[in-house]
């Protein structure tokens, strides 16, 4: 993602809006040329359902088993569990026997570094890759920070988040200091922002006080708006299903606040120590 090509999409509130984020900012990078994989590492399965795979307990190959071969020191051939997106992303894939391969996590060897040391086998061919988390800090979230590079937290501006933003980044926190020295918090997205109503502004106002002395605060909002709750069952991005809304534009300027700060960050010198 932003300057390195990973990146974990968590969420202090709900799963659905992250998955839309996923989704729509990988599709996003692949229509500005990036080579994009979308890695879905929640065993709800969401990212894989909204991608037009409804069927995913019935996929000859997802992450689950890549997962289980990696833990039983086999070969994962994550290549083998790929899928091609017709709007030019791939998809590693989720079902719920990921679920399953949670408990395996417990008693593994090197057990935080198992999704990472997968990816590290298929990173150099892409641009980006975007691991949808599941909403809980489980075992298998704890990889996907392990394994990326950056976060960006989408928060809904219907509610506040206090709670578990202050989880999240403790969370982050401690996986940087013990695990994943380069992670890094790239931002928070406002997602489903209605800014005509009194909640949502405090929501706004409330981010920008607690965090935003520290943290960056994604200029782009993606407001609510029914079209982008129905793309769920359609297999297609916002932009394939209605290229002119607003909700298509707003993810098309969160593309170029990612670009734009990839930009600047591989251009940077590094700070002194």
């Amino acid at each position: 993602m932003f300057y390195f090509p990973l990146c974990t999409l968590c969420e202090a509130s709900h799963n659905v809006t992250k998955t839309n984020v996923s989704e729509n900012l990988g599709v996003g990078l692949a229509m500005e040329g990036k080579k994009v994989l979308v890695v879905d590492s929640d065993p709800q399965a969401d990212l894989t359902t909204a991608l037009g795979w409804s069927d995913s307990d019935n996929l000859p190959v997802t992450l689950a088993d890549i997962m289980e071969r990696s833990i039983r020191d086999e070969d994962p051939d994550p290549v083998s569990a790929i899928l091609h997106h017709k709007e030019g992303i791939d998809l590693l894939p989720s079902n719920i026997a990921l679920s399953g391969v949670e408990m395996s996590l417990v008693t593994a060897m090197s057990r935080e570094y198992t999704l990472r040391n997968i990816l590290n086998r298929i990173k150099d061919n892409y641009d980006h890759i975007i691991i949808d988390c599941p909403p809980s800090l489980s075992m298998l979230t704890i990889n996907a920070l392990a394994a990326a590079d950056s976060v960006i937290v989408p928060v809904q501006a219907q509610y506040l988040p206090a709670k578990g933003m202050t989880q999240l980044m403790k969370t982050v926190g401690k996986v940087r200091k013990q695990i994943n020295p380069n992670l890094k918090v790239d931002g928070i997205l406002l997602t489903l922002a209605d800014m005509r109503t009194n909640l949502a502004r405090v929501t706004a106002d409330t981010i920008r006080q607690q965090y935003g002395n520290h943290l960056r605060i994604f200029k782009t909002q993606i407001p609510v708006a029914i079209k982008a709750a129905e793309i769920s069952a359609t297999g297609k991005s916002i932009f394939a299903y209605d290229k002119g809304s607003k909700v298509a534009q707003a993810y098309s300027a969160l593309v170029k606040e990612v670009l734009e700060g990839e930009a600047r960050s591989k251009t940077t010198p590094p700070r002194s120590r």
